[in-house]
């Protein structure tokens, strides 16, 4: 089993998580933000990798540290479970429409992380979420996960939809990039033999 336990503990968060590469998208996240917690549901579900995930964090000062973390805890959880990447189509992209937005992202599990980010929401805040966050969660995840991620926003005026189509996006690939190639079953899917 493709699986992972992740916990990271700092002075302004803590944060535990468990995947499943190879699940159904079950789902049980409680962050402590909710509109966060809706979007890593999105991201599980739509990925069809399981996420649990638990994270407490200073929201007397603001949800900057716990989605930061989040991010972060996540893509070292999908690190370890990838492990040497044996098999994996290790590419992903999906171009996903939500009514008026769509969002297009590509990805490479390639251990080199880059995060390109050509999204833009019209407003600061989604309910109570601050919406800058939505990048410092996919910068995390990028880094700690090893992954050259590129999410380009091509049209949209939603701030809800926009995000949602984000993570939905990203899912879509991600669950391409980590599924077991049947051609190459066996092999590091790179000429250098390691990722």
């Amino acid at each position: 089993m493709r699986t992972a336990k992740i916990s990271r503990s700092t002075a302004e968060t803590k944060i535990s998580v468990e995947i499943n590469l190879d699940g159904t998208g079950v789902y049980d996240n409680q962050t402590g933000v909710g509109f966060f917690d809706h979007m890593l549901d999105q991201l599980s579900r739509h990925s069809l990798i399981d996420f649990t995930i638990r994270a407490e964090g200073d929201y007397h000062i603001d949800d900057h540290h716990t989605v930061e973390d989040t991010g972060i805890a996540l893509g070292q959880a999908l690190a370890q479970a990838l492990g040497d990447k044996k098999g994996i189509r290790r590419y992903g992209e999906c171009h996903l429409p939500m009514d008026d937005a769509q969002v297009r992202c590509a990805l490479d599990l390639s251990a080199r992380p880059y995060l390109v980010w050509n999204v833009e929401i019209p407003t600061q805040k989604i309910g109570a979420f601050d919406t800058e966050l939505v990048r410092e969660f996919f910068t995390g995840f990028a880094t700690h996960g090893g992954i050259t991620l590129h999410i380009d926003q091509l049209h949209g005026f939603n701030s809800h939809h926009i995000v949602e189509a984000a993570f939905k996006a990203v899912a879509r690939a991600l669950r391409v990039a980590v599924e077991t190639d049947p051609r190459k079953a066996d092999a590091i899917p790179s000429t250098k033999g390691a990722l």
